[in-house]
């Protein structure tokens, strides 16, 4: 399997920057932005229905919904899956997570997660949860999972049951439909169903700190391929200190760097 190796990875489309006028008052409605470029982009598979991704020592995991879900470690340079897990067709793939050498999956309204083995991929456990399962990732210590409302729950690794839940809000509102999750020092990265934006939540407040606008991306991808559908999926790149997006049935994972914010 090949690592991933952003340094030699050929620009697919033009450097695309976003940096957020002033604003004197922020709201959902006019949200305080995050400034980012696009330095590179990567081949994704675009009849894979992202629901999970992550890199994990130099390697992209990936995770899907639908009929055959799956988890696979993606080549970088074609973007095709080695799927490792393949999941029975009553279940629907949702958000996978890396701790302690587990893998973690949710599936979404079944209402069950699975645990494997990082290096085998042998199947370790099964959990139960009340709500339904959308996005997941960790701090370090404890999973993070999302259900699609506002609220995180934080769950044990040892008993895989809640042990506490984080309400999200930005300006006092609350920010629902979260979906796929990155935690990155100190911060929640997640993503809104149905919107082009990336929100980052502190992770012991559960407010938000600002958006990425990913619109311009969305638009771009759906000119390579009509078929693409919503924005899904968050992967950091560590080393390199680049955010890594993609969406489902998307052709193309785009290598994000985060710029300073202009002093409003």
């Amino acid at each position: 399997m090949k690592f991933l190796q952003l340094s030699i990875l050929s620009l697919s489309l033009g450097i695309i920057s976003c940096t957020p006028s002033k604003k004197d008052k922020y709201s959902l409605a006019n949200p305080e932005l995050i400034s980012y470029k696009v330095e590179q982009t990567m081949p994704h598979d675009s009849t894979a229905y992202t629901q999970g991704l992550l890199v994990h020592k130099g390697k992209i995991y990936e995770s899907t919904g639908r009929e055959a879900s799956w988890i696979g470690i993606v080549d970088p340079s074609t973007g095709k899956p080695d799927k490792k897990v393949i999941l029975d067709d009553k279940f629907f793939g949702e958000g996978i997570t890396i701790l302690n050498n587990k893998i973690y999956q949710l599936t979404w309204q079944q209402k069950v997660g699975f645990v494997y083995d990082l290096e085998t991929f042998e199947q370790l456990r099964e959990f139960k949860y009340n709500n339904e399962g959308w996005g997941l990732t960790h701090d370090g210590k404890n999973l993070i999972m999302s259900d699609g409302s506002n609220s995180l729950s934080f769950l044990d690794t040892a008993s895989l049951t809640p042990i506490k839940k984080l309400n999200v809000t930005y300006k006092g509102v609350a920010v629902s439909s979260l979906n796929e999750l990155e935690y990155v020092d100190g911060y929640i990265w997640a993503n809104i169903y149905l919107k082009d934006q990336i929100a980052k939540i502190d992770a012991n407040t559960g407010e938000v700190q600002g958006f990425l606008d990913l619109s311009d991306l969305t638009y771009r991808t759906r000119l390579l391929n009509p078929d693409a559908d919503v924005l899904n999926g968050i992967a950091w790149h560590e080393s390199t200190k680049s955010l890594l997006v993609t969406g489902k049935l998307w052709p193309l994972i785009y290598v994000l760097k985060l710029t300073a914010n202009p002093e409003n």
